[in-house]
């Protein structure tokens, strides 16, 4: 028999029962269609947060005060105070650091701000103007800190579009309004663009004011909570990290690198660890859609099986009638492929169309993986070959008289 004579045979049998040939693709539909969202989704959200972090400045390293080993008790990280502006000051003049181009000295802690009736809890950050070309900060109206406010210690602040939108509903009104910090009066002249974060330290929810106001005004303290530096490039930026710590040991007179007082984190670091804990998620949702692929799979070969039963007698008229093993076996292999390859097809156009949907309302990246969809495909293919096996073979080795005599 011809291929494409069986090809018109297998159509026609499966669409003989409609019902039951639906059922067994719809399986498949939803197996491929998971795993395609799944992974669209881990994917998507992987890119987020890359890009969040990205966004808080390139080529970034910090430094936070603590760190050290006291014992066998690690010292609470970002809690000491053991950095201050002159450590900043001197990372930016010294000779021995030819690794970098700005360094910025910042003061963090939230607090409430109030404004009339409104006020909200968020993070308070005293910055010099080198903030915003190291966290690479846009302003959607107004105008950053300068350096005349930091030496004026002047009373004025730039708000994050989350802080502005809570205290004045409309962020155009905000410029010029006051807003009150701990008792102190703080006068708005600038509102950030939104970067699109979340979490403890969203930076839209963040309210930015002169260094010398933070220190002396708002939290009356002498150190400082962090110090940004930006690397001249990727590529030195581990050379950047080494030249910082060793320059910070000599300053706090630490022989030993194990007792330092201070940590240092490159943005790598972080994006390397978010794409590991991201890219296990994803893995893990893959896998758990995979089952469902799976129970696809099985239900395509019951349904074999139960076609099997119902034409035993067919199959014995055929091989009385001369028809080869290897003619049957092909027979009912085709026919699971052709399930298995238009649920596989059904399902990658379903998983697309959610996935777009669904990115689009959980304010993610839409991003569907080729590969995601080719290995779906392919997999559609091999369960139909593997699951449609047991069934074939057992068609074909059916006697021709047993068959004939089938009930």
């Amino acid at each position: 028999m011809e291929i494409l004579e069986i090809l018109k045979e297998c159509i026609s049998t499966l669409t003989v029962n409609k019902m039951r040939t639906g059922l067994a693709i719809l399986g498949i539909i939803i197996g491929i269609g998971s795993v395609i969202t799944l992974i669209s989704l881990g994917q998507g959200s992987q890119k987020a947060i890359e890009d969040q972090i990205q966004a808080l400045g390139a080529n970034l390293l910090t430094v936070i005060p603590g760190g050290q080993n006291t014992g066998n008790v690690r010292g609470a990280v970002g809690s000491a105070t053991t950095l201050t502006l002159n450590d900043a000051k001197a990372i930016q003049t010294t000779d021995q650091i030819t690794t970098i181009t700005s360094v910025s000295p910042e003061y963090s802690g939230r607090n409430q701000a109030t404004a009339g009736r409104n006020n909200t809890n968020t993070q308070i950050t005293g910055v010099y103007p080198e903030y915003q070309e190291i966290h690479k900060v846009i302003m959607t109206t107004g105008t950053f800190i300068s350096q005349r406010d930091v030496d004026g210690i002047t009373r004025v602040a730039v708000l994050g579009p989350s802080v502005a939108a809570t205290l004045f509903g409309d962020r155009e009104s905000a410029i010029g309004q006051n807003i009150r910090v701990k008792g102190q009066t703080l006068q708005v002249i600038g509102i950030t663009q939104s970067k699109g974060g979340s979490g403890f330290n969203n930076p839209d929810d963040a309210i930015y004011i002169p260094l010398s106001t933070a220190l002396k005004v708002i939290f009356g303290a002498d150190h400082l909570t962090s110090i940004a530096i930006e690397a001249k490039n990727k590529e030195v930026m581990t050379d950047a990290q080494n030249q910082i710590g060793y320059f910070l040991l000599s300053r706090h007179k630490l022989s030993d690198p194990t007792e330092a007082d201070f940590s240092i984190f490159s943005q790598n670091d972080i994006l390397n660890t978010a794409s590991s804990v991201t890219g296990t998620f994803t893995t893990l949702l893959g896998g758990i859609a995979a089952i469902s692929l799976l129970v696809g799979g099985i239900g395509i070969m019951n349904i074999m099986l139960v076609t099997v039963t119902e034409r035993t007698r067919e199959v014995g008229l055929r091989k009385a009638l001369g028809a080869q093993k290897k003619v049957i076996i092909t027979q009912f292999l085709i026919e699971s492929i052709i399930l298995t390859l238009t649920g596989g097809i059904m399902g990658m156009m379903l998983g697309i169309g959610v996935s777009y949907l669904l990115s689009h309302f959980m304010s993610v990246p839409f991003t569907i993986s080729t590969v995601s969809i080719f290995l779906a495909i392919g997999v559609s293919a091999v369960i139909g070959i593997v699951f449609g096996l047991y069934p074939a073979n057992k068609a074909s080795n059916l006697q021709p008289i047993e068959a004939l005599r089938y009930e």
